[in-house]
């Protein structure tokens, strides 16, 4: 093993996750210091478990980066914080019902009742979103939120717990989109590399020892496509997909385009067209 890989390994975090352990640097924990020492902090964590924190970190060192470092003047930053994410993901854990209100884009307010499913957290746009499904249309919403206004919970029965997930079970089924990645073998020592482009989506791994090569299966939701794409694109020869027809087409597409811009002919296939697209 590659001593520079140090944690990043998969097979050690395979280990670590199998163990129910977590490893953490020194730099991280440094890192996790300093930031508990802003203003913020206070409302990202309870009580309990922000004094916990504090005192398991005790005893390590913490950097005051705000003498050293000037800000440039920028654009309106998007916090990745939100007050109703920590509800929320009580409310959820819980299994509870909920009474939502949030806003349209012209400025209405509306209010449901709904099941809250998972919060989902947007890598393009850079926004939670809280996916639940509404008891009124029968559908699943995906409301940003920093469009809601309040959630406030509501127990429900066993029974109707059961019926509700079972229902919106079904629509995160047709939701849901499969691919299966294929490590070309001469980069089998990039592994984590790889797996560290698809950490945001749900994946598992399997190994073929006789022909020596790792597949990656990629779960992601239908509207995620593009930017499971750009991940792919990324990450150039050293993977190809194997399965998923929309992935294939997307990449091909993408690179007789590129081909055609230099004036070359995209009529040669060398087996690798689904995956030939550089960095």
């Amino acid at each position: 093993m590659n001593p520079f890989e140090k944690i990043f390994n998969y097979q050690m975090l395979s280990r670590l996750d199998e163990s129910n352990a977590f490893a953490l640097t020194a730099q991280e924990r440094t890192w996790l210091k300093t930031l508990l020492a802003d203003p913020s902090a206070v409302n990202a964590f309870t009580s309990d478990t922000l004094g916990k924190l504090h005192g398991l970190l005790a005893e390590e060192a913490s950097t005051d980066i705000r003498g050293i470092i000037i800000e440039k003047a920028k654009s309106r930053e998007k916090h990745v914080y939100h007050p109703l994410l920590r509800p929320l993901r009580r409310i959820i854990a819980q299994g509870h019902g909920c009474h939502i209100s949030y806003r349209l884009k012209n400025g209405d307010k509306r209010h449901q009742f709904g099941l809250p499913l998972k919060l989902e957290y947007s890598m393009v746009k850079r926004e939670w979103y809280l996916l639940w499904y509404s008891t009124r249309g029968r559908m699943l919403m995906a409301t940003k939120l920093v469009n809601l206004i309040s959630a406030d919970a509501v127990e429900l029965t066993a029974e109707r717990t059961a019926s509700l997930h079972s229902r919106a079970a079904e629509l995160l089924d047709k939701r849901k989109q499969h691919a299966v990645i294929e490590v070309i073998r001469m980069y089998n020592e990039e592994l984590s590399r790889i797996l560290y482009a698809f950490s945001c989506f749900d994946k598992t791994v399997s190994y073929d020892e006789q022909a020596d090569r790792y597949h990656i299966h990629v779960t992601y939701p239908a509207d995620e496509g593009e930017y499971l794409l750009s991940k792919i694109r990324f990450l150039g020869l050293r993977i190809r997909v194997t399965e998923d027809d929309y992935l294939k087409r997307r990449m091909l597409e993408s690179s007789s385009k590129a081909l055609a811009r230099y004036g070359i002919g995209a009529e040669r296939d060398d087996g690798d067209t689904s995956s030939s697209m550089g960095k």
